[in-house]
């Protein structure tokens, strides 16, 4: 079949099935960004969620026979909620990061990719084809940037000129040689202001970030939050957005095309208090359909009391103590700790007292000690 043909009629589907932007690039290795990921792991700056095998994260040859070309995708997410809800005292909220907003995004644009693999097959049955999304071994961000979705910002994420960095990325890898398209040159400039916004300084410089500094890294440990970060969560429950929301391209930018996007208020910026007491399936229930769930219950529930604290929100104190008296869990336990002494007043003090002489967990005692030191200050 006619390559190029191929090319503008897959360009012309991927339209029909709600795919926002598409581009092609070779399947050659991604030297540059070999590079960039040596120093990443000579400095620490690694998540530890990343694939471990270097040469599979630059060489798509590696992960399919024969691959000529990779064809990448971007579907544009909501900036902003159609229906708000407040925070008030008494029933303060926490927030997930548009990203997790609606249905988990690995779904979407696994149907999206499935679609256009049918496509391509019905076209050429004897076609290779390899998909992946964000969990793959390539870096979906580099691979959008060599087909032309985006430059490259410096804060980490692709920018697109139509929908601004608010866009989820997905690729396929295929043994077809489509004709490559060109990259979009770097439009920041000597902009800053997401490197200026970044809560933790994780972001050391133009497109290097820390990650076991960032605040969407730190969410969805199962670790206690380093004591350095805890004042920087503030009410965030998964995820941070505040790189994106400060930088000027994505001024303005709230698109929703996509359904299944849509976020639900109630869960997307869920109160916080009820968040202590779920079980395990209430949670699932709940937050199930959420790419912010897939760490599990117990960060979500450690990172509520964090906003809870951070609210200094006195109505959660009884609650608070329960956790402290009755959960299993060390590190949920230990956060409670630390959030009635951040909170403070008499009831908290003396649950961290009584607490002090039953605790028997070296970790959740250094987090009572911690509470009772705010009482000191």
């Amino acid at each position: 079949m006619d390559v190029q043909q191929l090319k503008k009629e897959l360009i012309a589907f991927s339209k029909e099935i709600g795919i926002d932007k598409i581009g092609f690039t070779t399947a050659d290795p991604f030297i540059e960004l070999k590079n960039r990921l040596i120093r990443q792991q000579e400095l620490g700056y690694q998540s530890g969620f990343e694939e471990p095998d270097l040469d599979k994260r630059i060489t798509p040859k590696l992960l399919l026979e024969g691959a000529q070309s990779i064809i990448s995708i971007a579907l544009a997410y909501p900036a902003k909620m159609s229906t708000r809800v407040e925070s008030k005292k008494g029933a303060r909220r926490g927030i997930f990061s548009r990203a997790s907003w609606g249905l988990d995004y690995h779904h979407i644009l696994r149907d999206r990719l499935k679609k256009l693999e049918e496509f391509i097959l019905k076209k050429i049955p004897e076609a290779k084809l390899k998909s992946m999304v964000d969990t793959g071994e390539l870096s979906d961000r580099a691979v959008a940037e060599r087909a032309g979705i985006g430059w490259s910002g410096k804060n980490c994420s692709i920018i697109t000129p139509e929908f601004g960095s608010y866009v989820y990325l997905g690729e396929l890898i295929t043994n077809i040689p489509f004709e490559p398209d060109k990259p979009i040159e770097d439009q920041c400039g000597s902009c800053t202001k997401c490197l200026d916004s970044c809560p933790t300084g994780a972001l050391i410089q133009g497109g290097q970030i820390h990650a076991k500094r960032c605040i969407s890294f730190l969410t969805q440990t199962k670790e206690l939050i380093p004591d350095e970060f805890r004042e920087q969560i503030g009410n965030r429950v998964y995820g941070c957005d505040s790189c994106q929301t400060a930088c000027p391209v994505n001024k303005g930018i709230n698109f929703h095309f996509h359904t299944e996007m849509e976020p639900d208020p109630e869960v997307a910026k869920p109160l916080l208090k009820p968040i202590l007491k779920l079980s395990n399936r209430e949670f699932k229930n709940r937050f199930g359909s959420l790419s912010g769930a897939w760490r599990g219950k117990k960060p979500i529930q450690r990172n509520a009391i964090i906003a809870l604290a951070h609210f200094k929100d006195e109505s959660a104190i009884p609650e608070l103590i329960e956790v402290l008296e009755k959960e299993p869990s060390p590190v949920t336990r230990g956060t409670a700790a630390w959030a009635l002494g951040k909170i403070g007043g008499e009831t908290a003090y003396d649950a961290l007292k009584k607490a002090k002489d039953l605790e028997t967990d070296s970790q959740v005692q250094a987090e009572i000690d911690k509470g009772l030191c705010f009482y000191n200050n």
